[in-house]
């Protein structure tokens, strides 16, 4: 299984090369975020043309999040146990779900992709939000985990945190002025190693960058960030045989400001014949 997620910045606006990549990189599984649409306002045609089934969340014009898989879509979930709300100026239990979560079953594998929140700022009723949102995520996945550990699971999409200063090439980003870079945000982050989660793309990518913002020349200074990330459970990651990140799609015609991150797993299971254009093993 050849496994992508991208956070598209306007799936209208880049159907086209999003379509073009899944096919060109031969993906079964592409999980976006970002979509910025209601499910009834989603591109579904050029999907479904090029052999995917699609799942969409998306509540109006921003966040949103979406699934597009070669393989039968099954057990959709639109937030995971325990996910906090929010809306400017009402807090609460009762605070309004955003689109930012979606869970998957294909081929066996849990896939969730998730658009994490942005925080804004240090001093922004945001950033509690996305610290609540963040544990609350930790303990809903220890708890998938333990209910199916041999089950392969991963968190997949724009976390909105930079996890160490060398993945970190913008010098707007400031420790102690900036989100992405809190000791908060990144205790959080690392705190879902403790669910029973990996980073499985760093061990074979130590180095690159998955945003740079459309301002001041970022792309071509390289002066970016690495916030995307695909997170595995035990059984996701040990079936874990290769990884990339698809820099050039930062470039061309209306690219999105992230770029796609892809593993490919080796599932196991009765061998495939080469000719045949599905992968899943």
């Amino acid at each position: 299984m050849r496994l992508a997620t991208w956070n598209i910045n306007s799936i209208r606006t880049r159907v086209g090369r999003a379509v073009d990549f899944a096919v060109r990189e031969d993906i079964d599984v592409l999980a976006f975020q970002e979509i910025k649409c209601k499910p009834e306002q989603f591109p579904y045609a050029p999907f479904e043309e090029a052999g995917y089934h699609v799942e969409v969340h998306g509540l109006n014009q921003w966040n949103g999040v979406a699934i597009a898989s070669r393989e039968p879509i099954t057990e959709v979930s639109t937030a995971f146990a325990g996910m906090p709300g929010f809306a400017k100026g009402h807090e609460g239990p009762d605070a309004p779900l955003e689109a930012r979560a979606l869970g998957v079953t294909v081929g066996g594998v849990r896939v969730w992709s998730l658009y994490v929140p942005n925080g804004r700022s240090l001093d922004d009723p945001h950033l509690a939000y996305k610290l609540h949102w963040l544990d609350a995520l930790r303990t809903a996945t220890a708890a998938e985990i333990a209910a199916n550990p041999s089950r392969p699971l991963a968190l997949v999409g724009d976390f909105n945190i930079i996890p160490f200063d060398h993945d970190n090439g913008d010098p707007d980003i400031v420790v102690g002025r900036s989100t992405h870079v809190s000791p908060e945000e990144r205790a959080a982050f690392f705190a879902l190693e403790s669910a029973g989660l990996t980073d499985v793309v760093r061990p074979l990518i130590p180095e690159g960058f998955t945003y740079w913002d459309y301002q001041r020349l970022k792309f071509p200074r390289n002066e970016g960030i690495r916030i995307d990330f695909v997170l595995g459970s035990d059984a996701f990651a040990s079936a874990v045989t290769g990884a990339s990140i698809h820099r050039d799609e930062r470039k061309g015609e209306q690219p999105s400001d992230h770029v796609p991150v892809v593993v490919e797993l080796d599932l196991g299971g009765p061998e495939e014949d080469d000719d045949l254009p599905m992968i899943f093993a």
